[in-house]
């Protein structure tokens, strides 16, 4: 390839960027009125962007315009305003345009020597966060990829706390002939919590270390109290939740986080978005207890509405969580003094600098706008559960604590309402108007909302529920 000129570099780079921006405005402002869910087929993308290696190359702007065309005919409308599927939460137009930054730096955040702006505002957002939360202000904070990633990091850290207090370096001896490590999680525990445990070698906890739940998905405390009392003794580890993926409920944090101390356990939570209740203060006290925890697992693309990814880690003890993560070479320039080197604290070493979209975020919108971006989210989802439940043939499954709402759709016994249940949700994904999904709640299906966008209002609901009634009076 000839060498291109300068200005010619400059050139070509802002057509490309010109028609991204193009692409994505298009689809951003189509989000209010297209169907949620793209209606291509997977053949139809194979065809379009599939096929073999290209063997001369094509023209970067027809590249371009092939991603954004395709992209915005095929992408699901999670940004948007009635997307309640999953727990997904759309971007602050701040963070949407930090991000862009982000890529256009293209910093590696491994080190503060490489990148020194975005270590320092991952630096600020990791402590803006600890404050948002309520938890201990020496509480030292790494941005992952998610959930999985940040309970994963957490893990690390406690495994590493727990075996050191029984004498074993498991960071420079690794597992085998350490101590067993006592591994206890709630039976509405989250997949990313049994995953976390899989790659730290811990294992997946048999049914005997899994403690019951009540009908909202809480941890009974007096169960775990009669589980560590049997158990052997040795370094132990807990894993509690702040909002139940189904129903949003809460452990009995403070509860759980006594019965760890009496034994010397560590106690993690899972509070992927609903740790973000402890931001609001209406919300302030289903997180009762939070902070007498070990670490804490957190997504900023959830609730704080950011740009995939972003997840947090957020560990009580600093040296546990240093140990666990950090590497050393004579290649690797550590940064000065109290300098932040984001490879101390996450299992990456080369990443993009995520936590600026979050720095964004926070900034823009201050403690008042956190706390009242999560208080409308809950405002709305008991807006759907207060016109679901007067509906005949419809339930509401669970307490509307949070932004999520469980809903049945009963038949004349347990298998014709799931089956009702299930050809509702599918009606209304196909329908367009929004997006919700399924789940399997104690034996019986449902339909699971999830409030945690933004940009929904009142009107979305209200035509969210016209097309969930429409689709329940034909099934």
């Amino acid at each position: 390839m000839a060498p291109i000129a300068a200005q010619d570099r400059l050139t070509a780079l802002r057509d490309l960027l010109a028609r991204a921006e193009a692409h994505a405005l298009t689809f951003l402002e189509s989000l209010d009125s297209r169907p949620v869910m793209p209606r291509r087929s997977m053949d139809d993308l194979r065809a379009s962007l599939g096929g073999p290696v290209p063997p001369d190359g094509e023209d970067a702007g027809r590249v371009i315009d092939l991603i954004g065309r395709e992209g915005h005919l095929a992408s699901m409308a999670s940004a948007g305003p009635r997307f309640f599927g999953f727990v997904i939460g759309g971007s602050l137009p701040v963070a949407l345009a930090a991000d862009w930054l982000t890529s256009a730096w293209d910093q590696n955040t491994g080190l503060y020597v490489a990148a020194p702006a975005a270590s320092v505002m991952e630096e600020t957002a990791a402590r803006w966060l600890v404050d948002l939360f309520g938890l201990p202000t020496q509480s030292s904070v790494g941005f992952v990829t998610g959930g999985q990633m940040a309970n994963f990091t957490c893990l690390a850290a406690g495994r590493h706390e727990v075996l050191r207090k029984a004498g074993w370096d498991v960071e420079a001896r690794g597992l085998i002939g350490a101590p067993a490590t006592n591994v206890v999680v709630s039976a509405e525990a989250h997949a990313t919590i049994f995953a976390a445990l899989r790659l730290l070698g811990l294992g997946v906890p048999p049914d005997s270390h899994r403690v019951p739940t009540d009908t909202q998905g809480r941890m009974d405390p007096d169960a775990l109290e009669a589980l560590l009392a049997q158990l052997p003794p040795g370094p132990t580890v807990v894993c509690a939740q702040a909002g139940n993926v189904n129903t949003g409920a809460f452990d009995p944090l403070a509860a759980i986080a006594a019965a760890c101390e009496r034994r010397g356990a560590w106690l993690h939570v899972d509070g992927a978005f609903g740790l973000w209740a402890a931001a609001a203060a209406s919300l302030r006290s289903l997180v009762d207890g939070v902070a007498l925890a070990d670490s804490w697992a957190v997504d900023a693309h959830k609730w704080l509405n950011v740009p995939y990814d972003c997840g947090v880690a957020i560990c009580r003890h600093p040296a546990a969580h240093r140990a666990s993560m950090t590497v050393n070479a004579a290649y690797l320039v550590p940064g000065d003094g109290d300098a932040r080197d984001g490879l101390d604290w996450v299992p990456e070493f080369s990443r993009r600098a995520r936590g600026i979209a979050a720095y964004a975020a926070i900034r823009s919108l201050g403690r008042s706008g956190v706390e009242d971006l999560i208080e409308h989210s809950c405002r709305l989802a008991r807006r759907f559960a207060s016109r679901l439940a007067t509906q005949d043939g419809i339930r509401v499954l669970n307490d509307v604590v949070l932004n999520q709402v469980l809903v049945r759709f009963d038949g004349d016994d347990a298998a014709r309402g799931d089956a009702r249940t299930r050809a509702v949700v599918s009606a209304v994904q196909k329908d367009g108007t929004a997006w919700l999904s399924g789940t399997t709640w104690h034996d019986m299906a449902a339909m699971r909302i999830s409030v945690s966008n933004w940009s929904t209002t009142e009107r979305d609901v209200d035509r969210t529920l016209e097309s969930i009634l429409s689709a329940a009076q034909q099934h």
